[in-house]
């Protein structure tokens, strides 16, 4: 006898599987499609966020209105909320990605002596999943880099920001792809609120050989392990953090501005997480900074700590306004700190001395390092001009740092008769 749960489980992955096929129905014509029908559709979303204002905000407020009853951390809410600013940003970040020109499909790497030509093909994937946290701004982020690069995907975030998502593509995104020419199901969101979904999700590699990974570190680290199971690959983003190391040679009030600048928004990966002051100023500038900490409604986590030194505050729903400050033995311990102790999301180091932040810059191993500016910039629109679909911080060959529609295709080599190949 089936039950119930297996019944429902069955269910939510014949729903993805249905969402799957859907979208790889569409990859030809998003093969075929030219680079100003692509652009079209991405300048299209662009143009009905405002005019879908109204639907998209009240879909928002419906997803807040449980979340506040579900005892959502502020922090946490601040990352659900839609706003006007917040929609005219993400439709600028639109009409900025369709102006960026697009990637050659084919590039010669070398004319050889015996009469052929060896090129590099960049083909799309096909159909890439993604997995994300309950931020509806990332539904629109991440299908744009998936058309961008002529990728088709299906989504799924979480229960939380499900409303808010669904206005998202069926207001937006699936109207803008009709209007271009472009087939809508090429972008599908996963229906269920199931956490089974995002499993089913990693667990179909004849249908989505990758899939993006986002949200928390032990759920995020998990369905990494369950889409090897299965042979799906994954760009995975679970942990986050920001370092910040201040050297003895800081300004002061260099500092103090890197310190609010990192912290204006405690829900998000890139935030300034833990601080180290070198120990020969410790004492010295400790006090000024607990006053700028204080002043930002941030806690000082101080030692001795009761938790290890790269604890990630913003996944904390109930202490997420904290931060961890700790001494380093200079700028080479403070690097050795990050690298071992926390992601290798992103460290900074705040100093007026060049030999400093060189040993630190050539120390630090993580995806981003930064000189005098803060963390919050390993961020795909603050640091290339591009959305994002994730950062990803694996320390093996591949894209690292923030994944743009650049990194979202297979490499092919192709050799031809010189002269002979028109691409």
């Amino acid at each position: 006898m089936i039950s119930d749960a297996n019944r429902q489980t069955r269910s939510t992955v014949d729903t993805v599987r249905a969402c799957a096929i859907r979208a790889k129905q569409s990859c030809a014509t998003l093969e075929r499609a030219t680079d100003t029908d692509i652009d079209a559709a991405l300048r299209g979303m662009a143009e009905r966020l405002p005019a879908a204002r109204h639907a998209l905000v009240s879909a928002n407020e419906e997803d807040l209105a449980a979340a506040v009853s579900a005892g959502m951390s502020p922090a946490l809410q601040d990352r659900l909320r839609l706003t006007g600013p917040r929609l005219e940003a993400m439709a600028a970040e639109l009409r900025t990605l369709a102006d960026v020109p697009h990637e050659p499909r084919d590039k010669v790497l070398e004319e050889r002596s015996d009469g052929l030509t060896l090129l590099e093909r960049r083909r799309p994937v096909g159909v890439i999943g993604a997995n994300f946290e309950a931020r509806p701004n990332v539904t629109l982020d991440i299908a744009s880099q998936f058309l961008k690069s002529r990728n088709a995907g299906v989504l799924r975030t979480g229960s939380a920001a499900l409303r808010s998502s669904r206005a998202m593509v069926d207001q937006v995104i699936a109207p803008a792809l009709r209007e271009a020419g472009l087939d809508p199901d090429a972008v599908q969101l996963v229906p269920s609120e199931n956490r089974s979904a995002a499993y089913a999700l990693v667990s179909l590699p004849e249908l989505i050989p990758l899939v993006i990974l986002r949200g928390s570190g032990d759920s995020t680290r998990d369905l990494g392990r369950e889409a090897a199971r299965h042979g799906v690959r994954t760009l995975a983003h679970a942990d986050g953090g920001g370092v910040l190391y201040v050297d003895s040679a800081a300004d002061d009030k260099a500092v103090h501005r890197l310190i609010a600048d990192s912290l204006d928004r405690l829900g998000v990966c890139n935030r300034l997480n833990l601080l180290l002051i070198d120990q020969s100023v410790y004492d010295e500038w400790l006090p000024g900074i607990l006053e700028v900490l204080d002043r930002l409604g941030v806690t000082a986590s101080l030692p001795p700590h009761t938790h290890p030194r790269g604890y990630e505050w913003s996944l904390d729903s109930k202490r997420a306004a904290t931060v961890t400050v700790d001494a380093a033995d200079g700028p080479l311990h403070a690097a050795r700190i990050a690298n071992e102790e926390t992601s290798g999301l992103a460290a900074a180091i705040a100093t007026e001395d060049p030999a400093a932040a060189a040993q630190f810059i050539d120390a630090y191993a993580g995806s981003g390092v930064f000189w005098n500016s803060t963390t919050r910039l390993l961020d795909g629109f603050k640091l290339l001009r591009l959305p994002e679909t994730g950062i990803n911080i694996d320390r093996v060959p591949g894209p690292r740092g923030p994944v743009s529609f650049r990194d979202l295709y297979l490499r092919q080599y192709m050799v031809v008769p010189s002269g002979r190949f028109t691409s």
